[in-house]
């Protein structure tokens, strides 16, 4: 169950935010200026810092999903249905409130051509009844989980302005795959800890 739970998203996804979560750990492991950081993002090598991250990421996920297999229920399986729901909608919001770190790209194309204004509305609203709904499907666990996502969430705010300069398409696949990592580790603590 673990191991399936854990290869699913990036399977079904072809495993594009995956992607963006190595190029982006390559690119804060160089340690380097905002345009190396950039240029690093485009490159389709993948260093050392990638492969570490990714390692550590499936590591993470799987051992999480094994703590968490006791526990599922269907109401708990529905509220972490709804964590992947979430984790679009804040990436959806983050699209429409942060500045593109670039001038060129998918993420810009994007992002130049919604009507942001909308697009913050919308997905601000979805990330608002995902949440209400985790926490009423499973009042601990769900609260970690809205909390872990809520923190990815000022997290990547941060660290994309201040290492980048902006979010890129790498950007966001990095913070979705943080955010569903982190509200794993969430439902884990609120119902372990706090329930």
């Amino acid at each position: 169950l673990a191991a399936g739970m854990t290869l699913i998203p990036a399977l079904l996804t072809g495993g594009i935010h995956l992607d963006g979560f190595c190029d982006t750990a390559d690119a804060l492991g160089s340690r380097r200026s905002r345009e190396e950081k950039l240029r690093i993002l485009s490159d389709s090598h993948t260093g050392a810092f990638a492969v570490l991250g990714a390692g550590g990421w499936f590591l993470l996920t799987w051992s999480l999903w094994q703590e968490l297999a006791p526990d599922l229920s269907p109401r708990r399986m529905g509220m972490l249905g709804l964590g992947f729901v979430l984790s679009r909608a804040l990436s959806g919001l983050g699209t429409a409130v942060l500045p593109p770190a670039k001038g060129s790209g998918l993420l810009h194309a994007f992002t130049t051509a919604s009507q942001k204004q909308a697009v913050a509305l919308t997905d601000g609203g979805l990330a608002f009844l995902c949440a209400v709904g985790m926490v009423l499907l499973d009042p601990w666990p769900g609260m970690g989980a809205v909390l872990g996502a809520v923190l990815a969430f000022l997290y990547y705010r941060g660290m994309s302005r201040r290492q980048f300069g902006g979010i890129t398409g790498d950007l966001a696949g990095w913070f979705l795959t943080v955010c569903e990592l982190l509200i794993l580790a969430g439902v884990l603590i609120g119902g372990r800890i706090l329930g």
